[in-house]
């Protein structure tokens, strides 16, 4: 067999290693390191002072040339030279969600107390997995699931762990709602006989994330159950318990059943307290995810809309949405503690189970994952400088600006809304007068793609009963009415010239 060679870069001499140890943070390059992080933090201060649209409407077939030239063998050499390059191929382009025009995904603007514990938390580098390698981070991540659980009303029997977003927290979920289901198959082969034949019934308007948990799972490929909705996007309880009795009668045991507290697309809250009452007649597991609707635990108005989520089996909560924190910041709580001994293993040189007995604190017994980042921090530091009921009014402001938002497209001739949201998303459409259902879908698609590209204003689209939408999703308080009109006017002007355009071209093609 042949050993490839390669060619010896001979122009770039090796770093010594006193030279190498220098860029790391220790107590001599404790000045270096309050250079460039100020430097990062002006350079970001400076675009978010001048920045005067969502986006530049950059390109992937722009942008990717500029990343490409890049030669990672050759270093620059210093902090400023990198920021520089890093102006080129990142912050110039970069999307800003802080934009009173960015109106399209669950990202939020960021508490500056957060990013005061990003800066934090990375530096100092505690891992949370053992008690050995965060200490008091441990307990301050402690602290803050109790407080979560004590919001809920999960009962003192709760508790959890921060995870790196909803689609983890669901696959945390439904992880233990699968080794509960399969708790009296004693034995690998009844285990095997079961699996193919659990469900989990989940809202047609639910996360994606229900799907794919159930095939990284190990579920058979239908194990999914897709219940429908009401007018409001809600699940119906009704066919909640009509699905129950289907699936036990054909032999099939439902392990799951999963509720939102506000889908992406419609910001719809199901029925809580029916689906309570569902779980305590049939033992099902219930899961609540609340990951867009969290923030309605620190809403001074507004916490009744989450009644009976006390009452669920485990919550997902993404503080990263609405609670206005940096990416990631997420946690899964459960009522009873135990079910969390499904994701526990003893590693022996990690947390051997001695250390249970010594009740040493090891969060790892509890996270799918091992190595962890503190992101609890940004949380504890906005609640002791912010405190909860300023989080909720900003989230309570948001949800009010997308009342006035529903409103003002519901009032205007050239579009139609769909449900109005419990809680900040508004779903509408261009409707051309006289245009067919595909000239209508073409439009809308256009619109959006226009006004990305224009780089004035961000929305998202999705599509409702088989028809294109698009979507307006608020989380930030600085948005106003005004916003709101301006970007539907853009959206209007759009779609409307594409419409033109297209029956002109029409018009043209039949005259020849």
């Amino acid at each position: 067999m042949t050993v490839p060679t390669y060619p010896v870069e001979t122009t770039a001499p090796r770093p010594a290693p006193a030279a190498a140890r220098a860029h790391l943070l220790q107590d001599g390059s404790v000045e270096q390191y309050r250079r460039a992080i100020a430097e990062g933090v002006d350079r970001v201060a400076r675009r978010v002072a001048t920045v005067d649209r969502p986006l530049t409407g950059i390109t992937p077939a722009e942008l990717a040339p500029l990343v490409d030239r890049v030669n990672l063998d050759r270093p620059l050499g210093d902090a400023s030279a990198a920021l520089d390059e890093l102006e080129d191929v990142y912050l110039r382009d970069a999307v800003w969600f802080h934009h009173p025009r960015y109106l399209a995904h669950l990202n939020c603007p960021v508490a500056i107390p957060a990013l005061l514990g990003e800066a934090v938390l990375t530096a100092v580098n505690s891992s949370l997995d053992t008690w050995d390698q965060s200490a008091g981070a441990t307990l301050i991540e402690r602290r803050l699931i109790d407080w979560t659980a004590e919001r809920i009303g999960l009962g003192p029997t709760a508790d959890g762990v921060f995870t790196s977003g909803g689609s983890q927290s669901n696959l945390q979920a439904l992880l233990l709602a699968r080794e509960e289901a399969c708790a009296d198959a004693i034995g690998p082969a009844a285990r095997a006989e079961l699996l193919p034949r659990l469900r989990v019934l989940t809202s047609a308007a639910g996360h994606f994330s229900v799907q794919k948990s159930a095939k990284l799972l190990g579920l058979a490929p239908d194990a999914v159950i897709a219940v429908p909705t009401d007018a409001r996007r809600r699940i119906r309880p009704a066919a909640v318990r009509e699905e129950i009795a289907r699936c036990r009668q054909a032999g099939l045991v439902v392990m799951a059943v999963v509720a939102t507290a506000g889908t992406t697309d419609f910001g719809s809250i199901d029925p809580l307290p029916e689906l309570a009452e569902i779980r305590a007649a049939t033992g099902v597991w219930l899961h609540v995810d609340a990951a867009y609707g969290c923030g309605l635990l620190v809403s001074p108005t507004r916490r009744h809309l989450l009644d009976g989520i006390e009452r669920a089996d485990s919550v997902t909560v993404d503080f990263h949405k609405s609670f206005f924190q940096p990416v990631s910041s997420s946690a899964l709580l459960v009522r009873d503690r135990q079910a969390l001994r499904h994701a526990t293993y003893h590693a022996d040189y990690l947390n051997p189970a001695r250390m249970v007995q010594q009740r040493i604190p090891n969060q790892v017994d509890k996270s799918l994952q091992t190595t962890r980042r503190f992101d609890a921090l940004k949380l504890w530091l906005t609640l002791r400088v912010m405190g909860p009921d300023a989080l909720g009014a900003l989230f309570d402001e948001v949800i009010d600006r997308a009342a006035d938002a529903w409103q003002l497209v519901s009032e205007d001739p050239r579009f139609e809304v769909v449900t109005r949201s419990d809680l900040s998303t508004v779903v509408f459409r261009y409707l051309p007068t006289g245009a067919g259902r595909g000239l209508a879908d073409a439009a809308n698609l256009h619109a959006r793609e226009a006004l990305a590209a224009s780089g004035l204003a961000v929305v998202a689209g999705t599509r409702v009963d088989g028809r294109h939408f698009l979507k307006f999703t608020l989380l930030n308080p600085a948005t106003t009415v005004d916003d709101v009109g301006y970007v539907l006017d853009l959206i209007a002007t759009h779609a409307g010239r594409y419409v033109h355009d297209h029956v002109a071209a029409e018009l043209t093609c039949h005259v020849g």
